[in-house]
């Protein structure tokens, strides 16, 4: 009965922080979309008014409002999931679609809470244990935005980056310091950010950010940080270039991509990393099992 209270917290909390992370993610595109246009960039004229609304409240008087009316959604309005489902998708004032994107980011965000818990690979005793568990789930707000964001427009926002940064550097101290071999544990944490990072950084230096953008450095670095285990990093990394050839096949196939289409490699990097924190370590003893 316990576990299932434990459930339930958890898929509350994930819709309501899945919902703040879809919020956040349509304040930063019209944050975006109006520095672009101050520094004379090219900017969708409509996309600019629809979003603009957004950057004109202060952050005592930022209501959720309809993108298409401005209608200002009340509190039963913003239940995660089931405001949603019922009016249909659609704004309570114009009927307008709202889309599936909030309710994709409440339903994601509380998937991931309750499968890292679940499949959580390491014990739960002390309050350092907890306080990693703790950090994992909220990076993984950070990254549902990072991930959405990348996913709509191409870019990794730096200050969720920097977000994401900070909360793997505290992770990486705790592992640091809740190891029996702390010299060792913290030479697997710089390989895992040669590996997820350092890489990355050193295709963007020789292709000149032709192939790849700093923002999957910075993303690399948060996430080495996060798994803090070199060989963890590298099944993040495979996995996603897997993950990335499997979506990519099909549509080159059909000649719906070209061999020079772009493609958001921060969401491919983001769901490696996933694969790697909650499954890294059964498929390591997987690989020992069968290699020994």
């Amino acid at each position: 009965m316990e576990q299932y209270i434990v459930y339930f917290t958890l898929v509350l909390i994930g819709l309501c922080l899945g919902s703040f992370a879809g919020a956040t993610v349509w304040r930063l595109r019209a944050r975006q979309l109006v520095q672009d246009k101050q520094n004379g960039e090219d900017v969708d004229p409509y996309e600019y008014k629809r979003l603009n609304k957004l950057t004109k409240k202060n952050l005592l008087d930022d209501h959720s409002v309809c993108l298409n009316c401005s209608y200002k959604l009340k509190w039963y309005d913003l239940i995660p999931l089931i405001s949603w489902v019922s009016l249909g998708g659609k704004c309570r004032n114009c009927r307008k679609p709202i889309g599936y994107f909030e309710p994709l980011m409440e339903t994601g965000v509380a998937l991931y809470f309750v499968l890292s818990y679940a499949f959580w690979p390491y014990p739960l005793y002390t309050n350092l244990e907890f306080a990693r568990l703790f950090i994992w789930l909220m990076a993984g707000v950070g990254l549902a935005i990072l991930f959405a964001y990348d996913k709509k427009w191409s870019i990794l926002p730096d200050s969720v980056n920097y977000i994401v940064i900070g909360l793997g550097a505290i992770s990486a101290v705790l592992v640091i310091f809740g190891s029996s071999d702390q010299s060792r544990s913290l030479i697997s944490i710089i390989g895992s950010i040669a590996i997820l990072s350092g890489l990355y950084f050193a295709i963007y230096v020789s292709s000149k950010g032709a192939w790849i953008g700093f923002g999957d450095v910075k993303l690399g670095l948060g996430l080495a940080l996060l798994l803090a285990d070199w060989r963890l990093a590298f099944i993040a990394l495979f996995a996603a270039n897997l993950i990335g050839s499997l979506a990519v096949l099909p549509g080159l196939v059909m000649k719906k991509l070209q061999g020079n289409s772009h493609v958001p490699f921060g969401p491919l990097l983001i769901a490696g990393f996933v694969i790697a924190g909650l499954f890294g370590k059964y498929i390591l003893d997987l690989y020992q099992h069968f290699i020994f």
